[in-house]
């Protein structure tokens, strides 16, 4: 999730287009709120690890 917020931040700046710069951070955040929580341990979704 942290890889297509990339591109999508990527894309959006090149492109200028800010509906995908909007995404990519979206994207790139809650893909941080993951790992932080699958860090400590709590499952999310039924998962533990997301990689």
């Amino acid at each position: 999730m942290i890889t297509l917020g990339v591109i999508c931040l990527v894309l959006g700046f090149v492109l200028s287009i800010p509906v995908l710069w909007s995404i990519g951070i979206v994207l790139v955040v809650v893909g941080l709120i993951f790992v932080l929580l699958g860090a400590t341990g709590r499952a999310i979704g039924g998962r533990r690890h997301y990689f």
